[in-house]
């Protein structure tokens, strides 16, 4: 039991000591993480606007294809991505395994299915009629659509945070074509798992309190700021 206290101390000594080799690695996942998100959220978005705004055939066979797609084990896209990026894989020849372009990749392929999936929900949960309201007031396809996605916005935006918050905290992808190169492509999961493995808890324990704290510190901001009223009532005190 000494020893898990000794490690907890140890932990945040780490953190607010400014330890490089740990905030490397937290800088290193924030970047990554939030790479791939964006491009996930570049090609994701525009799939959940078909999906969310146009009829068409097969496209419940689509959506539900997504859904499912939110729970691939993480290992198993890994190794996926493993075998083409390899040398004897077909894009072997662009030698991104073991590199950040490939964590950047398999994160953003991960996280793709989980923000097409809120965001086209947010996208059907807007009145139907909006959008044909907005045509009876003059607006082209484009400026109807946008009207739309306004309204769905903070749905969108909360499809966003949790890819990313989905991509930070993955394991198999960028252990699998990261490799876990220390100061090159270890993040804040592989980094855990190795130091663990190696006995530094201090280490481990420092690097999983940064990652829940972000996590938390970035759904707490989103939550907030899409009802700035809860500060008031956190604030009060009871009577």
């Amino acid at each position: 039991m000494n020893d898990i206290w000794e490690g907890i101390v140890r932990a945040f000594q780490l953190i607010f000591s400014g330890d490089p080799t740990v905030y490397g690695i937290v800088f290193r996942s924030l970047f990554f993480s939030g790479v791939a998100a964006i491009l996930a959220v570049l090609w994701a978005t525009p799939i959940a606007m078909l999906l969310g705004l146009r009829d068409f055939r097969g496209k419940s066979i689509i959506k539900g294809l997504f859904t499912t797609l939110i729970g691939l084990p993480t290992v198993a896209l890994g190794l996926f991505l493993w075998l083409i990026l390899s040398k004897v894989g077909p894009l072997g020849f662009l030698g991104l395994l073991y590199t950040p372009g490939a964590i950047i990749l398999g994160e953003a392929l991960l996280v793709t299915p989980l923000i097409v999936s809120i965001a086209t929900n947010a996208i059907e949960a807007v009145d139907p009629e909006m959008m044909n309201l907005a045509k009876t007031l003059g607006a082209s396809e484009s400026q109807a659509s946008i009207a739309v996605l306004k309204e769905a916005f903070n749905g969108i935006i909360f499809s966003d945070v949790a890819g990313f918050n989905r991509a930070i905290a993955e394991l198999g992808v960028a252990l699998m074509v990261g490799g876990n190169l220390a100061g090159f492509t270890d993040v804040l999961t592989t980094a855990t798992s190795s130091f663990t493995a190696r006995g530094d808890f201090s280490t481990a324990i420092a690097l999983s309190i940064i990652l829940l704290v972000i996590v938390f510190s970035i759904n707490s901001i989103i939550i907030i700021a899409r009802n700035p009223r809860m500060l008031f009532t956190l604030g009060r005190m009871p009577q």
